[in-house]
């Protein structure tokens, strides 16, 4: 006669022989199935990280964390998504209707044809005082700042300024 396998002899069993037999008699077909579709699964990210481009990709994704963890840019990195979270589960219809009744009185306050003009006078003046400056460099010392003072149009430029200044601590004041 053929032999009798060792499971069907009442033989000891090594520990090995027991493990493939509690393993045979647990596992269902869906179990299998599943197993092996993992197992696929499995496989077919292991061939993705064979392309060079994902290592690659993988690699320098690892680098950057490290030196975030080492700066302890991570933790502020996890910080910045829980305020955006947060801002976002926040953020419901009425606020967002809010915010953008301010953003328009804003526009309509700010962006008016004045304050266009306004702003194109200073970006002019701006450029015209950045064009003398270069073309008169500077004097150093004392007598130099003494022979500016004394010109008229310093006198009135910071005539202007210190006006400016009380007319912008009253404005804030009345407000």
């Amino acid at each position: 006669m053929g032999k009798t396998p060792k499971l069907l002899r009442n033989e000891p069993q090594t520990e090995l022989e027991r493990l493939v037999t509690a393993a045979q008699d647990a596992l269902t077909d869906t179990m299998v199935e599943r197993l092996s579709v993992t197992a696929a699964n499995t496989l077919d990210v292991v061939d993705r990280l064979n392309d060079e481009d994902t290592r690659d990709a993988i690699h320098y994704a690892v680098d950057r964390l490290t030196e975030l963890h080492r700066t302890g840019g991570l933790e502020t990195l996890f910080e910045m998504v829980t305020l955006l979270h947060a801002a976002r589960n926040a953020a419901t219809d009425n606020i967002v209707e809010r915010m953008f009744a301010f953003i328009e009185v804003m526009l309509n306050n700010v962006a008016t044809e004045e304050m266009a003009v306004l702003a194109d006078n200073l970006r002019i003046s701006v450029d015209q005082a950045v064009a003398k400056a270069e073309q008169a460099p500077a004097k150093g010392g004392l007598v130099s700042t003494l022979s500016l003072l004394s010109k008229p149009e310093t006198q009135r430029s910071l005539q202007f300024f210190m006006l400016m200044g009380e007319s912008l601590q009253e404005n804030s004041r009345n407000s």
